[in-house]
């Protein structure tokens, strides 16, 4: 007997959770499991070719709204070239309507619904004929075809004790560039209409004893991340807190740690922990979605926005850990306008990543069934995004579309974050300053081109020129203030001024360095560095949108990287025209 248990995850460097779960859970069947994980950018004939060669009795798929369509070509490909394997799915994309699809996929054997680890465990013993096994009609939370070829739904399988379940991640070396995903609880105690969380909404938490064993053995192989799919970590303060306590104390510096938080519940004890952690040791994913009461109202979603702002303020103050917040676009009673106050409202809180989402009518959800209430047109197929409702049409959604790629590019990326400061004094709100840098993309027709980084830069320049903002010399130093912060660049970009004529005031500074240091030589230092001059006061500049003319010298180190924003340490150096002092 042999089975295959097959993720088609959406990047290289995720990894599915799931079926690790499945299969340590299956322990005394494991011998027989063979988990293959691809993603949905392989080549189907490569992935399809992959699992027949294996010659499998069982292939089982875990399905989502990115991998639906690719699970889906493949069952039908799998079972052209080897009828005889039984083919199962599993996970949330096939649960709520588990019976349905089975109607449409003839080729299916059947369906794991709901929580799976049970499920495939009883599964496992019926195929292995063990003594004990369940026939397929007691098996809870299958869907499958009887001897008549007539589809039973079992009833749902019952929920684990999370305790129960093993963990999943034994041997890492298949992870050495992927980011370990763990769950400490599941459920969500919140009824957000559009999410699926909520349906159980009983939370089940691990002891925390055993998360920090699971905790110590991943931070011990040095793993770069660790995400937490709980789906609101800090319901709970004592677990929480108990969680992070070992991660600060255990910490080795290598290893970064995720998680879904509602900001708003911080308490006292919680911030000031948080607030001592080493940078770079914990990141969080705040979700906000919209500040339109009547759209928080209508997707029953309780926020407390001025608790939830200090905090993020705080933490943000603190310099020690990166947050992403999330806001959706075309929920209920959310207008474009609506949105762009949403927008401007995060933006303000000067978040390290802002990322614009898109309505998911999910099967299952409540949005679902309100989707005709609320005039929802949206994809049929996965991944059921939005294209207009009631109060947001297809042309405003593409529009926050063509924003959502500027701030992907100009803002989430870090690269240009002086430089996009710098510019918000010249129009009305954030919102509009990338509504405009959108436009001129599309005016131009780069928004189809694939650009490098360095031209990035030369197009902010050039938007800037021709949208008569007369900023184009002062926002090339604090583009070259971005650029060096980050970049020990070697080669001058082509847009920035020639500063030949400090080449040897700032070579003599360098053999004066190398004088003091006495270990290190011109070259070795250079290498390390670099020193560039600047007519403005940068950071004046960019606070206050005037410009103060001040002739400095910065050395941007590179040795010394600030481990949460990966910039390089800066010494500025008094000078003036005739060189460094």
């Amino acid at each position: 007997m042999k089975i295959l248990l097959v993720a088609l995850n959406a990047k290289y460097i995720h990894s599915n959770l799931a079926v690790y779960n499945l299969k340590a859970y299956a322990k005394p069947f494991a011998e027989s499991i063979k988990m293959m994980e691809y993603t949905i950018n392989h080549y189907v004939h490569d992935i399809l070719q992959g699992l027949y060669k294996e010659k499998a009795d069982i292939i089982a798929f875990s399905c989502y709204i990115w991998n639906l369509e690719l699970v889906e070509t493949l069952t039908t490909l799998l079972h052209k070239v080897s009828p005889e394997t039984k083919i199962w799915l599993g996970g949330p994309e096939v649960s709520y309507d588990a019976g349905a699809v089975m109607a449409r996929r003839p080729e299916l054997t059947g369906i794991m619904y709901g929580e799976g680890e049970a499920t495939f465990y009883q599964l496992m013993a019926y195929y292995h004929q063990a003594g004990g096994a369940l026939p397929l009609s007691d098996i809870k939370g299958i869907a499958y075809r009887d001897s008549s070829g007539n589809i039973i739904m079992n009833p749902r399988q019952l929920l684990l004790n999370m305790d129960t379940i093993p963990f999943g991640y034994q041997n890492l070396d298949d992870f050495r560039h992927k980011i370990i995903y763990y769950e400490s609880s599941r459920g969500c105690p919140f009824s957000c209409s559009y999410c699926l969380s909520s349906i159980d909404k009983r939370v089940r938490f691990r002891n925390t004893q055993l998360v920090k064993k699971e905790l110590k053995f991943l931070i011990d192989h040095e793993v770069p991340q660790v995400k937490f799919v709980d789906r609101t970590f800090n319901c709970n303060h004592s677990h929480a807190m108990e969680i992070w306590q070992f991660i600060k104390e255990y910490d080795k510096g290598k290893t970064n740690f995720h998680f879904e938080v509602a900001a708003d519940l911080f308490n006292e004890d919680e911030l000031f922990l948080l607030e001592s952690l080493r940078p770079g040791l914990v990141q969080l994913e705040i979700g906000v979605q919209s500040i339109n009461q009547k759209t928080l109202e209508e997707i029953k979603r309780h926020t407390d926005l001025d608790q939830l702002a200090g905090n993020v303020l705080r933490i943000h103050h603190q310099r020690n850990i990166h947050q992403h917040m999330d806001l959706i676009a075309g929920l209920p009673y959310e207008d474009l306008e609506s949105f762009k106050a949403s927008f401007n409202w995060v933006y303000g809180l000067n978040p390290d990543q802002l990322q614009l989402g898109f309505l998911k009518v999910l099967k299952g959800s409540l949005m679902h069934r309100r989707q005709a209430d609320y005039e929802i047109v949206s994809w049929s197929k996965p991944v059921y995004e939005v294209l207009s409702t009631k109060w947001i049409s297809y042309d405003q959604l593409l529009l926050l579309k063509s924003v959502e790629m500027m701030v992907e590019t100009y803002y989430n990326s870090g690269q240009f974050k002086n430089a996009m400061v710098y510019l918000n004094h010249f129009y009305r709100s954030p919102f509009d300053l990338y509504q405009a840098l959108a436009a001129f993309y599309e005016e131009r027709g780069y928004d189809s081109l694939n650009h490098s980084r360095i031209s990035r830069y030369t197009i902010l320049l050039e938007f800037s020129n021709e949208s008569g903002l007369n900023t184009e010399h002062i926002l090339e130093e604090i583009l070259l203030y971005d650029l060096y912060l980050r970049e020990n660049l070697k080669n001058r970009p082509d847009w920035a001024e020639d500063r030949a004529d400090f080449k040897q005031t700032i070579v003599a500074y360098y053999r004066n360095l190398a004088s003091l240091d006495g270990d290190m030589t011109v070259k070795q230092i250079r290498f390390l560095t670099h020193i560039e001059p600047f007519t403005i006061d940068v950071r004046r500049t960019v606070s206050t949108g005037e410009v103060y003319r001040q002739m400095n010298f910065i050395l941007f180190d590179y040795r010394k990287r600030d481990p949460l924003y990966n910039e390089g340490s800066l010494l500025l150096l008094k000078g003036d025209e005739n060189g460094i002092k």
